[in-house]
């Protein structure tokens, strides 16, 4: 066979096997080397729901795909140009993602009678899933390990787990990735406790280079070569990470000792693993018994003078409804971080939805506001935590940051910025020995004034109940009504202070399309597309929800219709058309724990033209 090295813009790899396999790792890997060697990359991490699923089924199936560039890279990719499958049920879950020209690398020894049959599967299981034409690499992926590592000392349990780096070293093979990276990740993983697990690791790795190197039955390598990005230090990031990160700088910048009270819970925990991470800068972290402590414990940490943080998705939202009300009604500076993931109740918590908005807009009794932002992309979570503290602060509000399982999971490489080039932020402090009034507010902002503990002549209460400007109990039927409406006027002054919508294209046309949150990626890299083929259609995106950005009004009355695409069943379209009856309005939505398709957005956008 004739070998040929081709050169690409971007391929799409998805790694897939039983939660044991350790797919997420290689996938991991492989994207981390990716970013080393310069190329733009997104990440889709895809687990299983289930906690232990059967060994060998569909629902046990544990999925890593990466998308890698030598252009900008905004979505982990539709379909795949090679899938890696180390079981038949892996095999099964994942055949839909095939392109008509993908490579599909087997491990030919989980595919005997009762691993087909765990996987629903009969005789033939290539012909049953229709994948005959694509380049189908059968190998014995796990014979090869063990004969790998034969003389290396170690128990058949411990060489089954490396197969992983088998199969690592034949993607690095097929994508001419440098190994390096993979030695030097093995060095400090293993350093310090399992020295001895060094040199298999590596020997597998190259076991399964030279194996894909020397078949002949791998009819094409590719090259991606770097992306030309700006200059400085890249890392790659996840979501989580970056959320954790932005908030650490938002406690640098404004001075504040940073606090985070939290239960885990998936998507969400790696937030509060990251910042426990970080003593060292001043961070505080509480594992608390439940939700409701989580937040409570962040209420009583605010009115202490921190900066106060507070993390969880769907189910525990629903359960910190009562005590968001109370940070409301008390004004006090907190951040809840609402990492979504599929409803109702447990759903399916692995999986990314977008169907949290009504909850964060709605969800609490009494009129009872609160400023609603949503992170867009990964690495984006960073700017978009530092803005929902700063905003919070400052203007002394509880701030909801919604971020989704997709962006939490997923990473991509973020160029590490300079803190010099961040701005302040300035707590809105009480002034010690002055006249103090616990609800006298800022004539422009209506911000009131914060005093913590141990300020002298500043004592007050604060708490559930209605009061007056001067901390007062209160019944009083104007004074509840006069503070309702100065709490809704403070958050809708937000507004003055976030940036405007921007829109990418034509400013007025006959469509633009409209998304928020983690969508971003799909939605341009679909608008980006419809262009390519000369129809012109606009795109704008929201990162601020509640207030929504002053000029939203013009930028929508310039545009005969408006398609909203979200991952849900219509939240903010319907929020839209509360606010701006006046215009026309479609709708795209998908509620399939699953991020969109860009071949379904420019469907969905040539049918709307």
């Amino acid at each position: 066979m004739q070998h040929k090295v081709i050169d690409t813009k971007d391929v799409v790899i998805r790694f897939a096997g039983d939660s044991g396999d350790g797919m997420q790792l290689t996938g991991s890997l492989f994207a981390d080397m990716s970013a080393v060697f310069g190329n733009e990359l997104s990440t889709f991490p895809d687990y299983p729901a289930e906690i232990r699923a059967p060994h060998g089924t569909v629902s046990g199936v544990s999925g890593f795909q990466v998308h890698i560039g030598s252009e900008h890279i905004t979505t982990p990719g539709d379909f795949c140009d090679m899938l890696v499958a180390m079981n038949p049920a892996a095999l099964k879950a994942n055949a839909k993602w095939l392109k008509r020209t993908a490579m599909v690398i087997i491990d030919s020894d989980t595919f005997d009678e009762e691993g087909l049959r765990k996987a629903g599967l009969r005789n033939d299981p290539i012909a049953e899933l229709y994948i005959e034409d694509r380049t189908i690499i059968v190998a014995p992926i796990t014979t090869l390990t063990e004969e790998s590592l034969k003389d290396s000392g170690l128990d058949r349990k411990t060489v089954a787990k490396c197969k992983n780096m088998f199969t690592l070293g034949m993607a690095c093979y097929i994508y001419n990735r440098p190994m390096e990276y993979i030695f030097h990740y093995l060095e400090k993983k293993f350093g310090k406790k399992k020295p001895e697990m060094i040199e298999p690791n590596k020997k597998v790795l190259k076991d399964g280079f030279n194996y894909a190197a020397n078949i002949q039955a791998i009819p094409n390598t590719y090259n991606i070569e770097p992306a030309h990005q700006p200059k400085g230090l890249y890392r790659n990031i996840t979501g989580n990470q970056a959320t954790a990160w932005g908030l650490l700088a938002a406690s640098e910048k404004s001075g504040l000792p940073l606090f985070c009270g939290s239960y885990p819970i998936t998507p969400a925990t790696g937030i509060l693993e990251e910042l426990a991470i970080h003593k060292n800068l001043g961070a505080k972290t509480m594992q608390a018994e439940d939700e409701i402590a989580g937040i409570c414990t962040s209420i009583g940490a605010a009115f202490a003078g921190n900066l106060a943080v507070t993390t969880t998705s769907g189910p525990g939202l629903s359960l910190k409804s009562e005590a968001m009300g109370l940070a409301v009604m008390t004004e006090l500076p907190l951040v809840i971080v609402d990492v979504q993931r599929a409803g109702p109740s447990t759903g399916i918590p692995t999986k990314t939805e977008q169907t949290d908005l009504n909850q964060a807009l709605y969800g609490r009794n009494g009129e009872c506001p609160m400023v609603v932002m949503a992170a867009h992309s990964p690495a984006g979570c960073f700017d978009a935590a530092f803005n929902a503290a700063k905003i919070a602060v400052e203007h002394m509000t509880p701030v909801l940051l919604l971020t989704e399982g997709f962006l939490g999971n997923g990473s991509e490489p973020w160029l590490i910025p300079s803190m010099k080039d961040y701005p302040k932020i300035i707590p809105p402090f009480a002034l010690p020995n002055r006249p103090y009034k616990p609800f006298e507010r800022d004539a422009e902002t209506l911000v009131r004034r914060w005093a913590v503990p141990g300020m002298a002549g500043c004592e007050h209460r604060v708490g559930g109940l209605e009061k007056n400007h001067d901390g007062v109990l209160s019944s009083d039927p104007l004074n509840h009504a006069l503070m309702v409406k100065e709490r809704a006027e403070k958050v809708q002054k937000v507004a003055d202070y976030i940036p405007e919508l921007e829109v990418n294209g034509q400013k007025k046309g006959r469509l633009l399309v409209v998304g928020w949150g983690g969508t971003y990626g799909h939605l341009l890299s679909a608008v980006q597309d419809v262009r390519a083929e000369g129809i012109e259609v606009s795109f704008a995106h929201f990162d601020y929800i509640m207030p929504l950005p002053r000029n939203t009004e013009e930028v929508l009355s310039n545009f005969d219709r408006i398609l909203v695409c979200e991952l849900n069943n219509g939240h903010f379209v319907n929020y839209l058309r509360g606010i701006y009856p006046q215009f026309q309005y479609s709708q795209y939505n998908k509620v399939q724990g699953q991020p969109f398709l860009v071949q379904e957005i420019v469907a969905a956008i040539k049918e709307n033209l």
